[in-house]
């Protein structure tokens, strides 16, 4: 299985792109995990978030089970998200893929498409920093699934 992580806009703060390398260095031993930056639109907020759409959509194609990280989806504790992960495992999902959506969040056909929402806290945090959480949290998954100490 290929899980990939939509983000939109480019990762800046230097802080921010040593945890995505720590982890990312981490997370190959258990899987295939790619990490694809789209542009973030111009103009208005229905123009912005219209542009920003359209790439996320390009970027994750049809045959995927889309996964929007939304401050309404279904909040899940470590152990559940693991468990997410191992259904997909279990039932042979060839490519998984995440979104972090931009300030404006996601348009209405980005939610039509999608097969899930999650929230990772009822806390709003920076997109950038979301970056790192859900790559952090994607890692201690696997090591729950191998059942290594990372998470006590």
């Amino acid at each position: 299985m290929t899980i990939t992580l939509i983000c939109t806009g480019k990762t800046s703060e230097k802080y921010i792109i040593e945890g995505i390398k720590l982890y990312l260095e981490r997370i190959k031993h258990y899987c295939k995990f790619e990490m694809i930056e789209i542009e973030s639109g111009n103009g208005n907020e229905i123009q912005i978030r219209k542009k920003e759409s359209e790439n996320i959509l390009k970027r994750a194609g049809e045959k995927v089970f889309l996964i929007l990280l939304d401050e309404k989806g279904k909040e899940l504790d470590s152990v559940g998200f693991s468990d997410l992960i191992k259904h997909h495992q279990n039932i042979s999902t060839r490519n998984l893929v995440f979104v972090i959506g931009g300030a404006y969040g996601f348009s209405e056909e980005v939610y039509k498409r999608a097969n899930l929402k999650i929230a990772l806290s009822k806390m709003t945090f920076p997109h950038q920093l979301v970056r790192v959480i859900f790559i952090e949290q994607l890692y201690r998954a696997m090591t729950i699934l191998k059942g290594e100490k990372y998470h006590h």
